[in-house]
């Protein structure tokens, strides 16, 4: 093992680049995140990700001049389209079978059996829906009652939304809890959410204390590996959540773009030597994904890349950064807000990254960790294929 070579894997969740093959399966077809937005928002400029490659992947995006990064593109292997899924395959461990969804609402005795475990008489909700749009049109029967809103969407989530001075956050939790306890096989849901919110009727807005109930993966993922081998493994952002704080050596829950940039920026100049950083970028997909904004994606996603030179000018000599995706949620699709099926970029930069190296297209995530554990020397990993040797020349 090389003595401080350093992993830094930024997700920028939900930064599609065009649907999968099977998109249509689940409702998907036409999705392109990075390219319908483009279409729809002409403003939209990246010329430091496109430099790195990712004007390659979506030509509207491509800028004049020399390529700094290698890049590609992954398809996801896996049966879903969940941030879970998404980032356990990009760590090296697919989920099969799939985590399990109702988009019709859960059965009768999943709802009973948590509202017993909970403590709680009923719940409100119980369907399919939008995170804003659930608690807008059931808050004040909630204000009322003080039951818990559940809801859940296209992807393997139960959530519970409750008013921060009706449901305290430290209680929100335990509901949580106790859901992630209810939700075991048959009936396996990927993630359980705790949505608090504030304000009056009328102006509700949700808070940054979401937190995520996720079940352990059951198997290794890079994480474990790096970990096992004594490097320090690094978490900005939800990705202590999405790893059920396994594998993880340091954790920093940043709550928003702005936040995980930053605290991503001081882990790369002031953070422990070699290792793994690894960071996920929530807001475009909880800001303006799921909620159809497409201009606010496209300021979200041009904040970050005014970032990047930054980001890039903190790489040590011995740092693989690889910037990618977990899924899609295009902003331009109206027929639902959920997650959308897509291809993700690779983007892959470093002192020792040869530009303009094309990685080709990845028939899985889990390519991105397998990488990522040859540059760290641990493994084997328990799927996934390497690219780093058409990345470094080697």
């Amino acid at each position: 093992m090389t003595g401080h070579r350093r992993g830094v894997l930024i997700v920028l969740d939900s930064v599609g680049c065009g649907a999968l093959p099977d998109a249509a399966e689940y409702g998907d077809e036409g999705a392109n995140t990075l390219g319908n937005l483009k279409a729809a928002y002409p403003a939209l400029a990246l010329p430091n990700l496109a430099a790195l490659g990712l004007g390659r992947l979506v030509p509207s995006l491509d800028v004049p001049g020399p390529l700094r990064g290698a890049w590609g593109k992954a398809a996801i292997a896996g049966r879903a389209k969940d941030t879970v899924s998404g980032h356990w395959e990009m760590a090296g461990y697919i989920q099969d079978p799939p985590f399990r969804t109702y988009p019709g609402g859960f059965p009768s005795e999943v709802i009973r059996a948590f509202c017993q475990r909970a403590g709680v008489p009923a719940v409100l909700g119980n369907v399919a829906a939008s995170g804003t749009e659930i608690i807008e049109r059931l808050g004040a029967e909630h204000l009322r009652t003080g039951l818990p809103i559940v809801y859940t969407s296209a992807d393997s989530v139960f959530q519970i939304a409750a008013h921060e001075e009706v449901i305290p956050v430290p209680r929100l939790y335990e509901l949580c809890q106790a859901a992630r306890e209810v939700l075991q096989p048959p009936h396996l849901v990927a993630r359980v959410i705790a949505r608090p919110f504030v304000g009056e009727l009328g102006s509700f807005r949700r808070t940054e204390n979401r937190r995520d109930f996720v079940v352990a993966p059951a198997g290794a993922t890079l994480l474990d590996l790096a970990a096992a081998q004594g490097l320090p493994v690094v978490a900005i952002g939800k990705i202590e959540d999405v790893f059920c704080h396994r594998g993880i050596t340091l954790a920093d829950h940043t709550g928003n773009n702005a936040a995980g940039t930053e605290a991503t920026l001081r882990y790369l100049q002031e953070g422990p030597e070699g290792g793994l950083l690894f960071t996920n970028l929530v807001d475009f997909d909880q800001q303006y994904g799921h909620r159809r904004n497409a201009p606010g994606y496209a300021h979200a996603l041009m904040e970050f890349d005014a970032a990047l030179p930054d980001i890039l000018a903190s790489l040590r000599p011995e740092d693989l950064l690889i910037i990618t995706a977990d899924h899609g949620c295009d902003p331009t699709l109206a027929r639902h807000t959920d997650h959308t099926r897509e291809y993700v970029p690779i983007l892959c930069a470093g002192r020792a990254v040869q530009p303009g190296r094309d990685v080709g297209t990845r028939p899985t995530l889990a390519d991105i960790g397998a990488t990522l554990a040859e540059w760290l020397g641990v493994g084997p990993m328990p799927a996934g294929t390497s690219f780093l040797a058409q990345v470094v020349g080697r």
